[in-house]
């Protein structure tokens, strides 16, 4: 497994503002993940979601990944706070 196959993963199970994923380890990786469709869900909802758009290959090909989910609303709080 490599970030870019990972990232591919992500995007395709869940439609993404912004995807960031990092490692090059090939097993342990991070990731930053913007997406509309964690509107209204939960922390633990959030990772169901990233969980189900990696499938098998949670249990199988990846390592450890460490990840923060975010609405675009989130995320652009998070820039503007980080800006000022």
């Amino acid at each position: 497994m490599n970030k870019e196959t990972l990232r591919d993963l992500i995007a395709t199970g869940i439609s993404c503002t912004h995807l960031d994923v990092r490692g090059d380890d090939g097993q342990h990786f991070e990731a930053t993940i913007v997406a509309p469709a964690f509107t209204g869900k939960n922390r633990v909802q959030r990772h169901q979601m990233v969980y189900a758009a990696l499938g098998e290959h949670m249990r199988a090909a990846i390592h450890a990944l460490s990840f923060k989910t975010m609405t675009p609303e989130e995320a652009e709080i998070k820039m503007e706070k980080n800006s000022g």
